[in-house]
């Protein structure tokens, strides 16, 4: 799946006019701020805010990775297939370092050792080979071929990187902030494709490509940041949907014009549809890296539908539309009962 640029590019500009609107405020102040003014034009008390719950924590690496069977063969068994290329290749694997190398650096090797033997089945070498040393190359470049889609899986949900960016340490995003990191969503790109691929014809990444995109995804903890700024707004209109449901209860309040049209509130309602699109763009990238296996572990697949998911009712995003769309309902009542 593509990233849309032209849509980065809108966020990035709406970023600005939300630093003109708003610099100097945090989001939860920006909130409050109109829970406060909401509550003096409809003559109402404001409401004592609520810290909103902890996002979820990301699985633990144990439960994150699938088990792929360990392939075993004898020093000279590998060494018949020099011609291949992998029997340095195999032994740095197999050295102490090489077992306790970083996910990333495992994964490189897998593609790696899976490029080259595929490349070594489809030269002339096997026409130089016993039928034995022949038939273990074939068996070896199938074996890698079906494990391939797992080890991809395991080398992106067992690094240390990709677990960072849904960091519980985390805070709401900026105001002028919402659009996703430029460099993550390179990052994002990068993966996407490299996962994709992982079945196909392509040669193994560069592996300092590899690690820098896994850092730059590090760096900032900007899917956690996200789910943060998703649940403070949640709470936060639906704090305010209370002043507007008891104001609507006095058969008397009223309040125009409604909020999309609203000069005073017209910073919130930019805030909210910049929001909504930062964070369809950044979980639509998410989705192709957690569905890259049919069957992926269940703590992972909890994870992604009770937190990242586009239309699970109770998962940040929906449930931030739900609220955002009853707080605007309830404005257009109070502006048409004004008419």
């Amino acid at each position: 799946m593509s990233i849309n640029r032209g849509f980065v590019t809108l966020l990035v500009a709406m970023g600005g006019l939300l630093t003109a609107c708003g610099s100097g405020i945090d989001s939860n102040d920006m909130l409050i701020d109109y829970q406060r003014e909401l509550a003096r034009r409809l003559d109402l008390a404001p409401p004592s805010p609520a810290s909103p719950d902890n996002i979820g924590a990301f699985p633990d690496q144990r439960e994150r990775l699938v088990t792929i069977p360990e392939t075993r063969e004898g020093l000279l068994n590998v060494f018949a297939l020099r011609e291949c290329h992998i029997t340095t290749l195999v032994a740095e694997r197999n050295s102490t370092l090489g077992r306790v190398a970083p996910a990333s650096r495992q994964w490189h090797y897998e593609l790696t050792l899976w490029q080259r033997l595929t490349d070594c089945l489809a030269s002339d070498v096997p026409e130089r080979l016993a039928e034995a040393d022949r038939d273990r190359l074939e068996r070896l470049a199938t074996t890698k071929t079906e494990q391939l889609p797992q080890a991809t899986w395991n080398g992106l949900f067992g690094s240390d990187e990709w677990a960072g960016s849904f960091s519980r340490v985390s805070s709401p995003l900026p105001p002028d902030a919402l659009a996703p990191p430029e460099a993550q969503l390179e990052s994002l790109g990068y993966l996407q494709a490299l996962t994709a691929t992982a079945t196909r014809d392509a040669p193994p990444p560069d592996l300092a490509a590899l690690e820098g995109h896994l850092r730059a995804l590090n760096q900032r903890p900007y899917t956690a940041e996200l789910l943060r700024t998703l649940a403070l707004a949640t709470q936060r209109l639906e704090e305010a949907s209370a002043l507007a449901e008891r104001a609507l209860a006095r058969h008397d309040g009223c309040l125009t014009p409604a909020l999309e049209d609203s000069a005073n509130d017209e910073h919130l309602a930019q805030w909210l549809e910049t929001l909504t699109g930062a964070a369809h763009a950044w979980l639509t990238e998410l989705d192709p890296l957690f569905d890259s296996l049919p069957f992926p572990p269940e703590a992972v697949s909890a994870y992604h539908r009770e937190w990242l998911s586009l239309n699970h009712p109770s998962a940040p995003l929906p449930a931030f539309e739900t609220a955002r769309k009853h707080h605007q309902d309830l404005r257009q009542a109070l502006a048409l009962r004004c008419r």
